[in-house]
C-alpha cells in the first residue's frame, strides 16, 4: 500500500516539511533507504546519512535544521519524537499485513464453533466443536484449534500453531509458529513393578491479554486447575512451561528457558535465556535471572541471581573473579608449602 506524506503526517501528528503529496510504500534504516521508502533520523550519529539518503520520507523531530544542503527528492515530516513515531508506524504497518478476513478453502470449521466479526481462519486450519473466535481473531493456514477453546479479540495465531482443548486466551495474545499450547503436562506415577503410568492431564491453560508466545515454545495444561500466563508477559521462543506453572504480569523469558511444574512467577521478572528453574517454587517480583542460570529455591522480590545453582549476582560475579585465578593461586599454595616443608628442615622440624 501507498501513503502520502501527508496521511502519515496526520498520523503521526507531525509536519511535513516538503511535498505533501509524495508516496512512500515501505519502511527502511536510513543508511540503507531507497527511492519511495521512508525512514526517521533520531540518534545524532546517524546525522551524516540524511544528506545522502535515497529515502523519499524521513521523520526527524521538529528542532532538527540541516547543516548541509539536504537531497532535492527528500521531504521531511518533522515530530516531537522521531523513535516514537517510526515504532507507531511500524506497528501500523504490521496491522496492515495481517489485516485478513474470511475463511480460506480448503479448512474445517464445526458447525458448533462461534466466529465473531473480522475473523480471518487461513487455509488448511481446523477448528473444533465449541471453540469461540472473538471479532478480529487472525488463525493463519495449518493450525489447529481444539475443542472449546476461546480466542479474545484481536488475537493472532501464526501459521501451524497446535492449540488442545480448553486453552482461553484474552485479548491481542499473540502465538507463533510452531508453538503447542495445552499438551499434557509430564505427569507420571511409578507403579509397583517399576513403570510409569500416566496421570490423565484434566485441567487447562489460560493466557490473560497480551501474551505473546514465541516460535516453537511448549505450554502444558494442567493436571487439575490452570497453568496460567498472566496479562502482558512475554515468552520467547524454544521455551517450556510445565503443567500448573503460573507465570504473572509483565514478564520476559528469553529463549530456551525452562520453568518447571507448579512453580510460581511473580511479576515484573526478566528471566535470561536457558534458565532453569525447578518446580514447585516461588520467583519473587522484580527479579532478575541472568542466563544459564539453575533455580533450584525460592528467590525473594527484587534479588538478581546468578550461577548454577544461583545465588546473588554480586557474590557470583566476585566468586567467577578468584575461580579464573585458581590455578595462580595453586601454584602459590604449592610454592608455600614447599618453602614451609624447607624452613622445616632447617629448624628441625619445630
Amino acid at each position: 500500500m501507498q501513503f502520502t506524506a501527508e496521511q502519515i503526517a496526520e498520523l503521526l501528528d507531525g509536519e511535513v516539511d516538503g511535498d505533501p503529496q509524495v508516496l512512500v510504500n515501505d519502511l527502511a534504516k536510513i543508511e540503507e533507504a531507497r527511492s519511495g521508502t521512508l525512514t526517521f533520523l533520531a540518534n545524532p550519529i546517524y546525522t551524516e546519512f540524511i544528506y545522502k539518503t535515497k529515502a523519499t520520507i524521513a521523520i526527524v523531530e521538529h528542532a532538527f535544521a540541516p547543516a548541509h544542503p539536504l537531497p532535492k527528492t527528500l521531504t521531511l515530516i518533522r515530530v516531537a519524537d522521531p523513535r516514537m513515531a517510526f515504532t507507531q508506524l511500524l506497528e501500523r504497518n504490521s496491522e496492515l499485513r495481517y489485516e485478513k478476513k474470511g475463511i480460506e478453502q480448503p479448512s474445517f470449521v464445526s458447525p458448533s464453533a462461534k466466529l465473531g466479526k473480522n475473523v480471518y481462519i487461513g487455509a488448511f486450519s481446523y477448528v473444533s466443536d465449541d471453540a469461540v473466535l472473538a471479532d478480529g481473531v487472525k488463525i493463519f493456514p495449518n493450525c489447529y484449534i481444539g475443542d472449546g477453546v476461546r480466542l479474545g479479540a484481536n488475537t493472532r495465531i501464526h501459521a501451524g500453531v497446535k492449540i488442545y482443548h480448553g486453552t482461553v486466551m484474552g485479548a491481542q495474545c499473540v502465538v507463533h509458529s510452531g508453538a503447542v499450547i495445552g499438551a499434557d503436562g509430564f505427569g507420571f506415577v511409578p507403579n509397583s513393578i517399576g513403570e510409569y503410568d500416566k496421570m490423565p492431564q484434566v485441567g487447562n491453560v489460560v493466557f490473560e491479554d497480551r501474551v505473546e508466545v514465541g516460535a516453537n515454545t511448549t505450554i502444558d495444561r494442567a493436571t487439575l486447575g490452570t497453568t496460567y500466563i498472566r496479562e502482558g508477559t512475554k515468552l520467547d521462543n524454544l521455551i517450556q512451561v510445565g503443567h500448573n506453572a503460573d507465570i504473572g504480569k509483565h514478564n520476559v523469558v528469553v529463549a530456551q528457558a525452562g520453568i518447571a511444574g507448579s512453580t510460581k512467577v511473580g511479576d515484573h521478572n526478566q528471566i535470561g535465556g536457558q534458565v532453569g528453574i525447578s518446580g514447585h517454587l516461588t520467583i519473587g517480583n522484580n527479579v532478575r535471572i541472568a542466563a544459564q542460570s539453575g533455580i533450584g529455591k525460592d528467590i525473594a522480590d527484587g534479588q538478581t541471581v546468578q550461577g548454577s545453582p544461583a545465588f546473588a549476582k554480586m557474590q557470583h560475579d566476585r566468586s567467577h573473579v578468584i575461580f579464573k585465578m585458581l590455578p595462580d593461586l595453586l601454584r602459590k599454595i604449592q610454592a608455600l608449602e614447599k618453602e614451609v616443608a624447607e624452613l622445616r628442615k632447617r629448624t628441625g622440624g619445630a
